[in-house]
């Protein structure tokens, strides 16, 4: 199974363009393609692809981890592109999702109403985890989380007339079971890493050998980033960590000093191996 970034915050070389987004590309042993967000723009994913020499058309499947507009900003490009497919997330993906910058609450979300999106893909929302193609699952959504989330003050969504904090109930991942394990791909963890963590081993099972993708880490303190690393070796093996987009580089150095080359950063054009 190869997983390559196909949007990140920046570029590992090449012709690549870098944007702040977030798109992985799946491919198994049997030939399925599925591709995990959109990133922030359709113009910066369809470049991407067209320097990977992926058609849209090849993608058979997608996948989002949650509403937020750079992972699902290159969906109406995408599905221009290549209408049809079925799409994967969470129930609340059409919850209104909103910042505040400065005095502004502006939207965040998905761009597309749920009808217009069910008129050009086969939308499959489930908050229990699905099976996309043989060895790649979304987790469903996380609801027990002791730990820490992946959380941000400014992130808002409506309630009632006024706002309350987003309780990113849409955050989910993927799970994929390859030759040499467990590997889990995650578009922004809001849902918090360990909460993540725990609910991949309790539903799934199996040995984690990989995490890649974004871990929203770079707003915790160093005790918690200690607490993270400790828990990743103790009860999880120090499985490989492959960090891009939200994971922050506070969180990179500090996990880089727990486990040295076990932590790599995961740029656009990365492609992994299992």
């Amino acid at each position: 199974m190869k997983v390559t970034c196909v949007v990140d915050n920046t570029a590992g070389g090449g012709s690549f363009w870098s944007e702040h987004g977030l798109s992985f590309l799946i491919e198994t042993e049997e030939g399925s393609r599925v591709l995990f967000d959109t990133g922030q723009s359709g113009t910066v994913l369809l470049h991407n692809l067209a320097e990977l020499k992926i058609d849209p058309k090849e993608i058979q499947a997608l996948a989002l981890s949650h509403g937020h507009k750079d992972h699902t900003g290159g969906l109406e490009v995408l599905l221009e592109q290549s209408p049809g497919f079925p799409l994967y997330a969470h129930p609340t993906l059409f919850q209104g999702h909103f910042a505040r910058r400065d005095e502004k609450v502006e939207s965040i979300g998905l761009s597309l109403a749920r009808e217009a999106l069910a008129a050009r893909a086969e939308v499959r929302l489930s908050a229990e985890p699905a099976e996309i193609t043989p060895g790649v699952w979304t987790t469903g959504e996380i609801t027990s989380r002791p730990e820490p989330e992946g959380r941000s003050d400014r992130h808002l969504v409506r309630e009632g007339e006024g706002w309350a904090p987003d309780p990113y109930r849409d955050d989910l991942s993927l799970v994929l079971h390859t030759a040499q394990g467990l590997v889990l791909l995650c578009g922004c963890c809001h849902a918090g890493l360990l909460n993540t963590l725990a609910h991949v081993r309790r539903t799934f099972g199996g040995e984690l050998v990989a995490v890649a993708g974004g871990t929203h880490l770079g707003s915790t303190d160093e005790v918690y980033l200690e607490h993270v690393a400790t828990v990743l070796r103790q009860e999880y093996n120090s499985p490989r960590l492959h960090l891009n987009h939200c994971t922050g580089e506070k969180a990179r150095f500090a996990l880089v000093r727990a486990f040295g080359e076990g932590v790599r950063s995961y740029p656009t054009g990365t492609v992994l191996s299992f």
